[in-house]
């Protein structure tokens, strides 16, 4: 679900022309592309009635909103939970969608399907949350971080009132491009205490700062760039013309999202764009843009967090897809045989492959969990 826009800066000798956004033919890849924001509000009427057969399969068993305090507002937060009633030992999986501008829930919801209703030793339940900003959350307009982000994902796994309450001793997470690389990082931190990880299409630089770095005036231009998307009127100008609308979508699906366009159906179109149009839709795409949540600066600190799992005992499976952008495929490559990574897969699929082709990686995470956790129990 990654929907981007190409943006090309042009440097200026005049001081007076700081920043030059030209439109392009739409170019998603994780590194120079725009993910699109979806506006979908946090909600518990979710209507399910609708589904076709296919999708039903998939449907959550529970879907709920849990209230995030940040600075003295309260944000709702949207997830989804996945089980199957049985008998046994039950452990808990969080599966975090991959930041873009239409990030969402539903990129998880077959692999969590199938992976609870597998049968073996372990009993496996599924919580599927949005990020705050983005899928069916609340979009405030407020200043989006790599910190930010960070301390949502931390507070939503530890909060005594959360959904995963009690689930510290047995929880593995599972993460799409940045939201793997901010669970990694706060697991370094000691913030958070996962049992296991999966990083699934990992990522860590924004759009525009993995073409054109990161030096004083690109960080200029990007501010200036992330203020134009936030404005009351011409912000929302730019972003419906760069991100809102069909074509736009259809296109980076075919092209960069999804590696088969045949796959790339109306449905998802249709949901995506609809995502786009609520409330708030454009700030946090503004950050991720621009760079301001990515949680390291460069692939030497991108190596250090994946390799201080490895001190931390906590076992971690990246997997990579065969049809990745170039630059995200780069980055994917260089943590084959890296320190930390215990078991690295690669899979088809370009950066949604748990959207695209569900089967494949819920096979590649449910034998990681067998590895991990079946066999001790």
């Amino acid at each position: 679900m990654s929907m981007a826009f190409s943006a090309a800066f042009n440097t200026c000798s005049r001081p007076s022309h700081i920043l030059s956004c030209r439109i392009r033919k739409p170019n998603l890849s994780q590194t120079a592309c725009f993910h699109r924001t979806l506006t979908v509000r946090a909600s518990t009427t979710l209507d399910y009635s609708k589904l076709s057969v296919d999708d039903k399969a998939s449907a959550p068993s529970k879907t709920n909103n849990w209230q995030w305090k940040f600075k003295g507002d309260s944000i709702n937060i949207y997830y989804e939970e996945y089980e199957k009633e049985r008998d046994g030992p039950c452990k808990n999986i969080l599966m975090i969608p991959t930041i873009s501008d239409v990030s969402t829930v539903e990129e998880w919801r077959s692999v969590a399907s199938n992976i609870v209703q597998q049968v073996g030793n372990v009993n496996w339940r599924a919580t599927i949350v949005d990020w705050p900003g983005l899928g069916y959350s609340d979009r405030p307009k407020m200043d989006y971080t790599a910190d930010v982000m960070e301390k949502f994902l931390v507070d939503f796994i530890n909060s005594p009132d959360g959904p995963l309450n009690g689930s510290e001793n047995d929880l593995v997470v599972f993460g799409g491009g940045h939201a793997a690389t901010l669970t990694i990082r706060a697991a370094k931190q000691g913030a958070v205490k996962p049992k296991a990880i999966a990083a699934i299409a990992p990522t860590w630089a924004g759009p525009l700062p993995i073409v054109f770095g990161r030096d004083s005036s690109m960080e200029t231009r990007y501010g200036l760039l992330r203020g134009t998307l936030r404005a009351p009127a011409l912000g929302w100008m730019m972003y419906n013309m760069l991100v809102s609308n069909e074509k736009s979508i259809e296109s980076q699906y075919k092209s960069h999202v999804y590696s088969n366009p045949d796959n790339v159906t109306p449905g998802i179109i249709e949901s995506r764009y609809a995502l786009t149009k609520r409330k708030g839709a454009r700030y946090a795409p503004a950050a991720f843009l621009t760079g301001l949540l990515d949680a390291v600066q460069s692939r030497e600190e991108f190596l250090e967090l994946f390799a201080d799992m490895g001190n931390k005992k906590i076992p971690v499976l990246v997997v990579s897809t065969k049809g990745s952008p170039k630059r995200s495929k780069a980055e994917m490559e260089a943590l084959r045989e890296a320190k930390g990574v215990s078991k690295f897969v690669e899979v088809p699929g370009a950066l949604l492959p748990q959207e695209e082709y569900p089967a494949i990686v819920a096979e590649e995470l449910y034998q990681f969990l067998q590895e991990n956790f079946e066999s001790k129990d």
